[in-house]
């Protein structure tokens, strides 16, 4: 069961001050439908952009939100704090969506995703000849995805984080069971294809940030399932990355790495910036060990109906030792043993 955090008397009444104000409220409903900017809000609000500040200050000031830096914009989210989070979505859903002030913000949100969706849209043309290429050498994406969820389960968890997030498919594809996620990835134009993709999917409970693999910008410790899909070939210290990784799980977190296996498709590292031809299940299982993870499962997806050469999919599950030396150990007949 999830359970959710307590926040004290003097913080209560503090948060309610400070979301106490009809633009401020707004404010709160918008970023609950994903991450925007100062310019954002001031377009949807039609308010100027020091009283919108001065707004998003009191937010901030309150830990209802948060903001980050992505180059040379600043964003705002809603606080990943779970006493915030709770407090923020319980107030925000009884408020009527039919509330003519509250349909109007809806609207000019959803003008400004368009002109996000159709950004994304232009980027993803321009390299999807690049990617369609690739796809072309291994097993149909759905394939790969269907036994990712297999191997996940459908057990309700708190929170995801992605790295290497991409287009963000894999936070569109686990929403279903995450209470929150976040997505990571050092490329503007794909966090900005990411965003388009959540919107489109209406998946609200995600947000993408930029930020290095080897140093992610989010908190150690904290999540259920962290996934590198199709990452490790492009990292000059695939093992570094893992361990990264590793660090924010907590006690029996899942670790889910897709990649591909050994393979001598020189073209991909001439022309697609794959610095590794693909990983054996012993290298993974070295650097899952050195993370302090288990291998747990591993499936493997090729492509031997085809008469050219391609790509074998590798899927590896590592899971996180702390809590799994800490339950009682088994006999050979299954009994626990004291």
């Amino acid at each position: 069961m999830l359970t959710r955090s307590a926040i004290s008397l003097d913080s209560t009444v503090d948060t309610l001050k400070a979301a106490a104000e009809s633009s401020r409220l707004r404010i709160l409903l918008l970023l609950a439908h994903g991450d925007l900017t100062v310019s954002d809000v001031t377009e949807i609000l039609g308010q100027s952009q020091p009283r919108v500040s001065r707004h998003l200050k009191l937010l901030l000031e309150a830990e209802l939100i948060e903001r980050y830096q992505e180059g040379s914009w600043a964003y705002f989210r809603l606080s990943d704090a779970e006493p915030a989070h709770d407090f923020v979505t319980s107030v925000i859903a009884r408020i009527d969506a039919t509330d003519a002030v509250v349909a109007r913000d809806r609207e000019r949100l959803g003008r400004v995703k368009s002109r996000r969706q159709q950004r994304a849209s232009e980027y993803f043309s321009a390299n999807a000849e690049r990617w369609d290429r690739i796809r072309s050498l291994h097993v149909p994406d759905g394939a790969v995805e269907a036994a990712m969820l297999k191997l996940i389960g459908d057990r309700p968890f708190q929170a995801m984080a992605d790295l290497g997030t991409g287009t963000g498919r894999l936070l569109e594809l686990f929403a279903p069971l995450y209470r929150r996620a976040v997505g990571i990835d050092l490329s503007r134009e794909m966090l900005s294809v990411a965003r388009a993709n959540l919107d489109r999917a209406g998946v609200a409970n995600a947000q993408v940030r930029q930020g290095d693999l080897y140093s992610p910008p989010i908190e150690r410790d904290a999540f259920d399932l962290v996934t590198m899909h199709q990452v490790l070939h492009y990292l000059d210290d695939p093992a570094r990355a893992i361990r990264e990784a590793a660090r924010l799980l907590r006690p029996a977190g899942r670790l889910l790495v897709v990649d591909f296996a050994p393979h001598g498709l020189e073209f991909l590292r001439d022309e697609h910036a794959h610095l590794r031809l693909g990983f054996s299940d012993r290298q993974i299982e070295d650097w899952f060990a050195e993370a302090g993870l288990e291998l747990v499962a591993k499936r493997d997806f090729d492509r031997r109906a085809a008469a050219a050469p391609g790509l074998t999919v590798k899927l590896w599950l590592g899971q996180d030792r702390r809590l799994l030396i800490a339950q009682p150990a088994q006999s050979h007949t299954g009994k626990e043993t004291v």
